[in-house]
């Protein structure tokens, strides 16, 4: 059985640069439960002040315009690269980004979905080199895994 990760088509991150005011992530998932997005992962973080949020929505242009009707933003959606580390051995993160690394893919944004897969947000010219990296270790987790 094959465990490949690639994100599926319809699932997409979106970026929302949130203002620095409580209740704007309020705002937020209040505006994508009116319009029917379902999140399945994702984060906020805030450096230097700048408050972005990154989510993994299954339907990017109705999350956009539930942005755009709440007056956050700016916003945008990208497509995502996904693979599962296996969670029980440690060194997987390092022996995963050194792959990336080794492929000259810098990672511009990571965070895991609610069934426990990395997403992986990378630069439209490392996208290419991204899927191979991932096709790469899930053929290999696949492969290491006895048959079920």
């Amino acid at each position: 059985m094959s465990t490949s990760t690639i994100a599926p088509p319809s699932l997409q991150d979106l970026e929302v640069a949130l203002p620095g005011r409580p209740g704007a992530l309020a705002d937020l998932g209040e505006a994508l439960g009116r319009a029917g997005v379902s999140l399945e992962g994702g984060g906020v973080t805030t450096v230097a002040g700048r408050t972005v949020a990154h989510f993994l929505v299954d339907d990017g242009p109705r999350a956009l315009a539930a942005v755009a009707a709440t007056g956050l933003g700016p916003a945008a959606t990208r497509d995502v690269v996904m693979t599962r580390l296996d969670q029980d051995v440690p060194g997987q993160m390092g022996a995963f980004a050194r792959r990336l690394g080794d492929a000259e893919v810098p990672v511009q944004h990571l965070y895991s979905d609610h069934d426990g897969h990395l997403v992986l947000l990378v630069d439209d010219a490392h996208a290419a080199a991204c899927r191979a990296v991932v096709r790469a270790w899930d053929a290999e987790r696949d492969g290491a895994r006895p048959a079920r």
